[in-house]
């Protein structure tokens, strides 16, 4: 199984701009209202509700307030699971979203009849300074057993070569960039530029600066039967890249994505997506614009075998 039936999400409870983050995360911005927690409370539900009435099994937890955990909603970045029972932790760069991964997270996953064989954590890492956040950093072709990797802080080739070497994966690295006041930077995480799904890619080429780089993720990318659907770096700064692809209890396949995602896209990009998926989206303005993340990063696809 390539494609999720069944996915995490964290409701959050302390949600907020987070300036340990805002320092390499360029789609950040500070909102200036008063009640942005209870706001992104809203935007939340709405998604769930969105994807519930899509059919998509969605197991949520409950953060708790005693934790200073601002980017909880996006769980994607500290974990990943796996068909045979493994559950995989990452290592964070920022020392706020290391509190995310906590263990009753796991339990919660085992009450809700999955079987968790092993763990793995690679969160020994961050003594060393390296960093590898999950499923944001990594793209994974579950199917092909190819990871792509856009390298960054946030994205150590060398823990990413680790990974795919544990994991049997073929490591496709590259480096991607944006216009930040006149500069070129590195993206952050390769799923804001990146979208993988079973029988196509969302992918702006243009943040490939490097050519061979950009050749190099093309070839592999059509030699494993994706058709390219092209999207621009303003897209991509309206998180037309951060979507996931999930499977419904029906079996059908759904894309998920923000509204600001969606309204993003032109009519040729939509007519290619729907030729595999139906669209479901949501308004996530403000944890867009606050956490500098968006639909993609709000669900931990559950890979792992039930009772």
């Amino acid at each position: 199984m390539s494609v999720a039936k069944s996915i995490l999400m964290i409701r959050p409870i302390n949600f907020g701009f987070n300036d340990e983050t805002s320092m390499d995360n360029h789609y950040q911005k500070k909102i200036n209202k008063k009640n942005i927690a209870q706001l992104a409370v809203e935007e939340f539900e709405n998604l769930v509700l969105h994807l519930k009435n899509s059919d998509v099994d969605v197991h949520v937890f409950n953060d708790d307030d005693m934790y200073k955990t601002p980017d909880s909603v996006f769980p994607n970045n500290w974990i990943s699971t796996h068909q045979n029972g493994d559950v995989v932790l990452f290592p964070m760069l920022a020392k706020s979203r290391r509190m995310e991964r906590r263990p009753e997270i796991l339990d919660f996953l085992k009450k809700q009849g999955f079987i968790i064989n092993n763990v793995i954590d690679y969160s020994f890492a961050e003594k060393d300074s390296q960093f590898l956040e999950g499923t944001g950093s990594m793209i994974l072709d579950r199917k092909n057993k190819i990871a792509y990797c856009s390298i960054s802080e946030r994205s150590n080739k060398e823990l990413f070569i680790k990974f795919c070497k544990d994991f049997k994966y073929i490591p496709v690295s590259f480096h991607s960039f944006q216009d930040v006041e006149k500069k070129r930077l590195p993206i952050y995480h390769t799923n804001v530029m990146m979208c993988l799904a079973e029988s196509y890619c969302i992918i702006c080429l243009d943040c490939i600066d490097d050519s061979e780089e950009r050749i190099n993720v093309i070839n592999f990318l059509e030699n494993s039967g994706k058709e390219l659907i092209e999207i621009s770096e303003n897209q991509v700064e309206n998180f037309a890249g951060n979507m996931l692809e999930l499977l419904n209890d029906k079996g059908e396949s759904l894309l998920i994505m923000s509204k600001s995602a969606e309204n993003s896209l032109n009519e040729n990009q939509k007519n290619l997506i729907n030729k595999y998926s139906r669209i479901v989206s949501s308004d996530i303005n403000t944890i867009e614009v606050c956490g500098g993340g968006s639909a993609r990063c709000m669900i931990a696809e559950i890979f792992l075998p039930k009772k």
